[in-house]
């Protein structure tokens, strides 16, 4: 192909056209500026890329947990009401089931019944220690008018005026006489510790009244423990499990109750995704069921130690055979809840992105 010019003062003229061999030349030298310079772009690029990462760390092993309990009694006894239906939402206080309180009542009356009698036995002992000091009282004008009557017999017995059997006669009376004495003395301090030293004391406050009076009130929270309420607002699950007229033995799991309003996320991120993560970093976190839909958190806090540090076989790292395995180490994050928030059920799988705030210099790729 060839071209044509016009020269000053001269008609057109015509320009001889590259040849093969002269475009291969000029294709040869651009190539090389050509690849150093796509080359510096992509390293450009990836230098920019690079220093505006590594602030979001985003983890997908990460799921919605709630508060959520199964809820039984530390007293076993005959369902006799199931008062709420499965997925009915209650109230704190609100009455999930009962049993049968016939039999925990009559238990109440008979102690009852038990702490009455123990209060009269308390008073009697009472007017028992008064009516012991009283006969010792007795006893010791006795043992007086013996003593009278050795000494007379003492002194008569040296002259003759009674006889020596007389004398041991009067002997013997008071030494018994004493003796019985001293028996009642011990019996009215029996008695005394019997009361707890102070036989005017507040029937009351005394130990063999206080021990019946704690099995009165055990009994009374046996009795209130057989409506079984709900410890906090929530949803009721597996209600089916429990029928009016089954047994249900002490500390056997019943009705399920799950928070609606108690919610987290536990997130299990790489123990190297968590370098500038810390308590208080915002979060954003999508949910499975609710593709598009974006809520907000932040991080609550992050576990002290890994997963594999609770399982019930930890790792043994002392084998010959070891090979390094990247740890996780959880974190919660804390839901912020907006009333237009479609519900989030424990379970519900998440992806999490945590805004660590930390941007990147060139100085770290420094040694």
């Amino acid at each position: 192909m060839s071209q044509t010019a016009t020269a000053p003062g001269t008609g057109p003229r015509v320009m001889p056209a590259d040849t093969p061999l002269q475009r291969g030349a000029r294709g040869k030298a651009l190539r090389p500026v050509l690849m150093l310079g796509g080359i510096a772009v992509v390293a450009v690029v990836s230098f920019l890329f690079w220093l505006q990462g590594g602030r979001i760390v985003s983890i997908d092993n990460a799921y919605v947990r709630a508060a959520k309990l199964a809820v039984a009694t530390d007293v076993s006894g005959i369902v006799a009401e199931v008062a709420v239906q499965e997925g009915q939402r209650v109230k704190k206080g609100d009455l999930l089931f009962r049993l049968d309180a016939a039999p925990f009542r009559i238990n109440l009356a008979g102690t009852e019944a038990n702490l009455a009698q123990i209060a009269l036995s308390m008073e009697a002992m009472k007017r028992d220690y008064q009516r012991m000091l009283r006969d010792i009282d007795a006893k010791l004008a006795v043992v007086q008018s013996d003593q009278a009557s050795y000494d007379r017999f003492a002194n008569l017995v040296k002259g003759g005026g009674v006889t020596r059997a007389e004398y041991d006669d009067a002997r013997f009376k008071l030494a018994a006489d004493q003796a019985v004495v001293a028996s009642l003395r011990v019996q009215a301090e029996v008695q005394l510790a019997r009361l707890g030293g102070n036989p005017d004391g507040d029937v009351r406050q005394m130990p063999q009244y206080l021990q019946v009076n704690a099995q009165v009130d055990e009994a009374r929270r046996q009795l209130a423990h057989t409506e079984v309420r709900a410890p906090f607002d929530g949803i009721a699950t597996q209600v089916e499990s429990m029928q009016p007229g089954m047994y249900l033995a002490a500390a056997t799991a019943g009705i399920g109750l799950v928070s609606a309003e108690r919610l987290w996320i536990d997130a299990s991120p790489k123990e190297t995704d968590l370098t500038y993560v810390k308590p208080g970093d915002h979060v954003d976190f999508t949910v499975d069921t609710y593709p598009g839909r974006v809520w907000k958190g932040r991080v609550e806090s992050i576990a002290p130690a890994s997963g594999a540090e609770f399982s019930v076989l930890p790792p043994q790292n002392a084998s010959g055979n070891w090979v390094k395995v990247v740890q996780r180490n959880p974190i919660r994050v804390a839901v912020e809840r907006k009333q237009d928030d479609p519900p989030l059920r424990a379970g519900m799988s998440v992806v999490v992105d945590i805004d660590t705030g930390h941007i990147r210099h060139w100085r770290d790729l420094l040694p």
